[in-house]
């Protein structure tokens, strides 16, 4: 007989969704899906549309990672009317998206998944989320709401708003810095740096007791990409496209944005609204790869700032080198990416060309198709748009980092299934445990369905007959 039990609170990742794991006649895990089960379809509902309306309109697939669409949209219309961008305008694009990666790392790691590492995986599901932490660390909650606020006041002080803000546009950008919203940065800063460093001593005490987490939590062969500057040096606004293998060894490198479609197929499976994107060469599902902060520091050869670079150095020599493959480790990643966007924050503080007030190119419509990447915080972010000559949108490919992460995300629940289930039944610490397996990625299931509906986290256990054994949801 079935058994369904419903779990309160609400899953701690962006949108919803239901795992199956699927059992052999021997009682063993033989698969395990994620399902993504929301669908928005905004790629449809842009056709018609004008260019220049684009950045503000795809900003609205996320209210959680609106800057990371504005921006991506905005390269693709640059591409659109030939035109170079002013040097002010792509260093304050780049201050803005650092203000994005901090604020959305934060966000994750703080207050989506601290409550596991603070609060335990067994500890009761009404003390296993923020609320818990404020109890139990209110230094380490508090300290994590001001970062995450340093980042969302970045996107503030450029764009007028913290969601949502109408600033890049075709060409450039709409409004620069004021020097006092300089200094107010500033001033932040010192604090910003301590609870990033406070947090890597939590995290690295975290693995070193809990090292049989990080192998169990999704550690496998994959592919990597990301974007990387000519000299190899870490990307988040620029440079090509770099792939990477489980071995840590270079197979693609300097990938243009336009060139995309020759190393990345889209695959559609009827078990999830999220499509599987695979490396080409490799083919389906043989071409997996992962994107994110884990995949950034693998294909990047340096991070380019000295504090991130030393903590690149320690992270390499403790967990793989050039090809760390355990999903629990996003978390460290994405750690040392916040240190680096504080560094280079810093640096951008001191450039002048930040209060020029030459921030557009102004041009007409000059290419039908044109190709915008930038990285997420979740992974790298592809805007692809074709136009008529009189700019009007005739069709829309928008491939997210989340999605890229599909096929990686199945088998982390597959390997962690694996290594913890033992019996018909689903402990409560065993479902904390798959969901943490998607946390890792942080996923944002709004983006990348392109919701129509509501629906919880369920894990169905089913075996080898499809009788279903248990049934577990938060709704």
């Amino acid at each position: 007989m079935s058994q369904r039990i419903v779990i309160d609170p609400v899953t701690r990742i962006e949108g919803h969704a239901k795992i199956s794991i699927v059992l052999d006649d021997d009682g063993a895990v033989s698969d395990a899906r994620f399902h993504v089960v929301e669908f928005r379809g905004f790629e449809k509902f842009c056709e018609g549309r004008m260019l220049w309306e684009m950045p503000a309109i795809t900003a609205r697939t996320c209210g959680i990672c609106p800057v990371s669409h504005l921006l991506a949209s905005s390269k693709a219309s640059d591409e659109i009317l030939a035109v170079k961008v002013p040097p002010a305008a792509d260093k304050l694009r780049r201050l803005m998206n650092l203000g994005q990666f901090t604020q959305s790392h934060a966000l994750s790691f703080f207050h989506l998944s601290a409550p596991d590492f603070v609060m335990g995986w067994d500890a009761p599901i009404e003390e296993r989320n923020i609320i818990g932490i404020v109890r139990a660390n209110p230094e380490l909650a508090r300290a994590g709401i001001r970062l995450r606020q340093f980042g969302q006041e970045i996107i503030e002080f450029l764009g007028g708003k913290k969601i949502h803000p109408s600033w890049a546009v075709p060409g450039g950008v709409r409004s620069g810095l004021s020097r006092e919203h300089r200094d107010a940065i500033v001033s932040r800063l010192a604090e910003s740096y301590e609870t990033t460093r406070a947090a890597l001593a939590l995290f690295k005490k975290v693995v070193h007791e809990h090292r049989d987490d990080v192998e169990k939590m999704g550690k496998f062969d994959s592919l990597f990409m990301g974007l990387v500057a000519p000299d190899g040096e870490w990307e988040h606004h620029g440079g090509r496209l770099r792939f990477q293998d489980a071995r840590g060894e270079v197979i693609a490198d300097q990938v243009s944005a336009q060139d995309y479609r020759d190393h990345i197929g889209e695959a559609v499976q009827s078990s999830s609204y999220l499509k599987s994107p695979y490396y080409k060469p490799l083919g389906f599902p043989g071409g997996m790869y992962r994107v994110g902060p884990l995949a950034r520091l693998n294909v990047c050869d340096f991070m380019g700032t000295p504090q991130a670079d030393a903590e690149l150095e320690e992270y390499r020599a403790k967990w793989g080198g050039r090809a760390v493959s355990s999903c629990y480790l996003y978390h460290y990643a994405r750690l040392i990416e916040i240190l680096a966007c504080l560094e280079r924050i810093e640096r951008l503080m001191d450039d002048p060309d930040i209060h020029s007030d030459h921030l557009r190119a102004d041009a007409g419509i000059n290419q039908l198709h044109g190709v915008g990447v930038s990285e997420a915080p979740r992974g790298t972010l592809f805007h692809d748009y074709t136009v008529d000559r009189d700019g009007v949108i005739q069709s829309v490919n928008m491939i997210i980092a989340t999605g890229q992460n599909n096929l990686a995300m199945n088998r982390s629940v597959l390997e962690i299934a694996r290594a913890y289930i033992d019996g018909p039944e689903i402990p409560e610490h065993l479902l904390n445990r798959i969901e943490h397996g998607i946390r890792n990625f942080d996923p944002c299931l709004s983006c990348s369905t392109h919701a129509v509906g509501r629906m919880p986290m369920r894990v169905q256990l089913i075996d080898a007959g499809g009788r279903l054994l248990d049934e577990r949801s938060r709704d």
